[in-house]
């Protein structure tokens, strides 16, 4: 296992500091994720560990049932462990990033501002590692888990993520 204060890398904190950036990501998600800047996903927190995604509930994330569309849901849960990987693949050579399964628990009717939260930052960055060290594909599921403003869980995603790193040649 990695120490945790390894997972703190020079390019990991640069990354954590431009996507820190209101407007950065704003600019980011527009140019890469344009259906999660509509939607208006915000960050509200990262961490080499951990990373906290917010999406409120109004006109564009709705659905029929008077809460957020699972899609959007989706999109936050995501995007909570993707920017945890994203960050760890910073100046770790060219890494392959895919995700390859997903799976999810609905518990309780979305309103209001959904926050997700991911954990998962220290087992990306031992795969991402492992990965570069042999060569081969490694694969970890993200567990991102939504919260409403009162502390309910409303849902659960388990996201498979699968790395690969790339040869130098």
């Amino acid at each position: 296992m990695l120490p945790t204060d390894s997972l703190d890398t020079p390019a990991a904190a640069a990354f954590r500091r431009t996507i820190s950036n209101p407007l950065k990501l704003r600019l980011f998600m527009l140019r890469s994720l344009p259906m999660a800047y509509l939607a208006g996903l915000r960050l509200r927190e990262v961490t080499p560990e951990r990373a906290v995604i917010t999406v409120q509930f109004k006109y564009l994330t709705k659905n029929p049932f008077r809460s957020i569309y699972f899609a959007c849901l989706s999109m936050a849960a995501e995007m909570a462990s993707g920017l945890l990987a994203m960050m760890h693949t910073q100046g770790a050579g060219r890494v392959s990033m895919l995700v390859v399964g997903l799976e999810a628990d609905f518990t309780k009717k979305a309103v209001g501002l959904i926050a997700f939260t991911s954990e998962d930052g220290l087992r990306i960055a031992q795969a991402i590692a492992d990965s570069r060290t042999t060569g081969e594909g490694r694969t970890v599921v993200c567990t991102s888990t939504g919260i409403d403003q009162a502390g309910d869980v409303v849902a659960t995603f388990r996201i498979t993520w699968s790395f690969r790193a790339k040869s130098k040649i």
